[in-house]
């Protein structure tokens, strides 16, 4: 969580959201890579084992977000008891996903930002109009195509590898990049998000991780400690049984 991840992911956005904005078509040449004209639909949306792959990938999503979750029961049940992970990861882990998958995507991005979804559009044998990313004038009502939302999440995996130790987080990185693109993938092949729904669910996950990572852990002003947050989240029970 670098200023050179920042600059990166500034430049990702700045290409493709140009590139996407002058060529909007592209978008849809990328999404009939997945589509089947003979089934008129796209030939991921129905197979059981994209729709298993689906879940597994939630599922993970789960499972690497419990520890944290867990940690912070732990610690309301038993205050005196030191937290099992460090005050900052479980901060860091569980803000950014409550902020990235839920917040910016599903309740910002995708409840108001009308682009419909590749399976929805014309020319893919539905109703609505083909929309380009930077427009929110489309046809869909609601749980809409920009951003990603499991795409989102998958890229969310960054938080906890951010907290890796040192050896171990080039390679976190590397996977929770891996996961991101993977999900994104299978969420195109099922013509449930364009191309541009995924680069730009994981650059806003990414910028969000960036910045909390940097409120904990780096800028002075505001830097905070791992005591002072296991200090907080032993007050907090404290403060709900006088009451």
């Amino acid at each position: 969580m670098n200023r050179t991840g920042l600059v990166i992911a500034l430049a990702v956005a700045a290409v493709v959201g140009l590139v996407f904005a002058i060529w909007p078509d592209l978008d849809l040449k990328l999404a009939a890579l997945f589509f089947d004209p003979a089934r008129a639909g796209f030939w991921r949306a129905y197979d059981p084992l994209y729709l298993r792959a689906r879940d597994v990938a939630v599922w993970l999503v789960a499972l690497v977000a419990a520890p944290a979750g867990i940690a912070l029961a732990l610690k309301f049940i038993w205050p005196r008891r030191p937290l099992i992970i460090p005050g900052r990861a479980i901060v860091l882990m569980l803000v950014t996903l409550a902020l990235a998958p839920g917040v910016v995507a599903n309740l910002v991005f995708k409840e108001h930002w009308g682009r419909p979804r590749p399976i929805d559009v014309t020319e893919f044998g539905g109703d609505e109009h083909f929309r380009p990313w930077w427009d929110p004038r489309g046809d869909c009502p609601k749980n809409c195509s920009f951003i990603g939302g499991e795409p989102a999440g998958a890229f969310w995996t960054l938080a906890p590898a951010a907290v890796l130790p040192p050896q171990w987080r080039a390679l976190g990185y590397a996977a929770a990049l891996a996961f991101g693109v993977a999900v994104g993938a299978q969420r195109m092949a099922a013509g449930a998000h364009f191309f541009s729904d995924v680069v730009f669910a994981g650059v806003f996950t990414f910028l969000i991780i960036w910045l909390t990572h940097a409120w904990l852990y780096r800028w002075r002003p505001t830097r905070i400690t791992d005591a002072s947050v296991e200090q907080l989240l032993q007050r907090i029970p404290r403060a709900l049984r006088l009451r």
